[in-house]
């Protein structure tokens, strides 16, 4: 280390790269088997349910007795559509492997919106003059962005400098440097992907839950499509005249999510690590029933539960924006940006349902029929009576 650089803490351990997939796989394993279907055998005979009494279907030709007609009529956002009904082929193995683990529907969703951010990237490349370069745009991008927040008319809404933030950990504080580089990561994927997880199983019905992961994916293609258009450099890669340092990123000791050939090194505006955060911390503020209080409605939980999760929702974003600043990954405005995206995508979530007619269609090409919900255990099953094969009764959990 030289005399003009500081103590940055330690970096990340070299184990990140093999130990974050790791976890991320043993969560969605982990979610895999506690959200399953107990008392249903994929390779038994019948399907007996203390709610579903009548049980699963039994042989083709009951499935065809169900599902007469292939063509199904819908109405998706108040818009009649027409699409193919899949629940002739409930006992298909691939449709009783998916009715036994709901929980692969939510992994089959993560693998889609990562597909659509691994090319963000590519297409931020090809949407910049060539003569310019993605760059030399990006670095403009986030020098406006630190101007916007310092030397305009709204400078008073961000009065201390990213900089002199992170100057304050630096040296003074290594062992919080340390201990921000370290989760910087973890916090993200691993994380998120725990919340989903456990969100999935405590959620108190699947409307809630479904609400909660719409808005959270409609975030991230709101993130994505303003990565494309809008490249922008993070701070860490700014000139070193604006003094900051890339405290993650020491030794080669990187997260496979911070040095994949599909991460996007400028993606900062708005900072997809907030835009979980606040969905999360919004969750959990939901779920004090803070707001049953202040309308003067009767509060269901006890007030340890109620203090328990106000103080995560609050804490889990101060933390997150502490990290993603400190480490020089974002600006202030990346984080302000998310929470008005987040906000507006809660706000239009539904949107997300014009998708339903695609979704059937593809469990027709799969000859797949897709469960109904299993939020919360059987919490969620009252939204229908009673687990029908006929899946397509609950449409708003149907499309993330």
């Amino acid at each position: 280390m030289s005399a003009t650089t500081p103590d940055m803490g330690k970096p990340q351990f070299s184990s990140h790269s093999w130990l974050e997939p790791l976890v991320v796989v043993s969560i969605m394993i982990g979610s895999l088997v506690l959200n399953r279907r107990k008392n249903y055998s994929i390779f038994g005979n019948r399907f007996t349910d203390e709610r579903n009494p009548r049980g699963y279907f039994d042989s083709p030709d009951e499935v065809r007795g169900q599902s007469p007609n292939p063509i199904k009529a819908e109405r998706v956002c108040g818009i009649p559509i027409t699409t193919p009904d899949s629940s002739r082929w409930a006992n298909h193995i691939h449709s009783r492997i998916l009715y036994k683990f709901p929980f692969l529907v939510e992994m089959f969703y993560w693998a889609v919106n990562y597909l659509f951010y691994s090319v963000t990237k590519a297409t931020a490349q090809w949407l910049v003059p060539a003569q310019v370069g993605v760059v030399e745009v990006a670095q403009r991008h986030g020098e406006d962005i630190l101007w916007f927040e310092h030397e305009s008319i709204f400078r008073w809404m961000f009065p201390i400098l990213e900089s002199d933030f992170q100057g304050y950990f630096l040296g003074s504080h290594p062992g919080i440097m340390t201990f921000f580089n370290r989760i910087y990561s973890l916090v993200h994927i691993p994380g998120t992907v725990l919340f989903i997880s456990w969100y999935y199983h405590e959620a108190p019905n699947a409307n809630t839950f479904a609400l909660v992961r719409r808005t959270m994916t409609l975030g991230n293609f709101f993130a994505f499509a303003t990565f494309c258009v809008y490249p922008c450099m993070p701070p860490r890669l700014l000139p070193e005249s604006y003094h900051f340092f890339d405290t993650v990123r020491q030794e080669h000791a990187e997260s496979v999510w911070v040095d994949s050939k599909s991460v996007n090194q400028f993606a900062a505006m708005p900072s997809l690590h907030f835009t979980y955060a606040f969905v999360i911390s919004s969750t959990f503020l939901y779920h004090s029933e803070i707001f049953r209080r202040l309308r003067g409605k009767p509060v269901r939980k006890s007030t340890f539960t109620q203090i328990i999760y106000t103080v995560l929702a609050f804490a889990y974003s101060l933390l997150v924006l502490s990290v993603i600043v400190a480490t020089a990954n974002h600006y202030w405005l990346d984080a302000v940006m998310a929470m008005i995206s987040v906000t507006v995508c809660f706000m239009i979530n539904r949107v997300f349902l014009l998708l339903l007619p695609v979704e059937y269609c593809l469990c027709w090409v799969l000859r797949l029929a897709k469960p109904p919900p299993h939020v919360g255990g059987n919490k969620s099953d009252d939204l229908s009576g009673t687990e029908s094969p006929r899946y397509r009764s609950v449409p708003d959990y149907d499309v993330v």
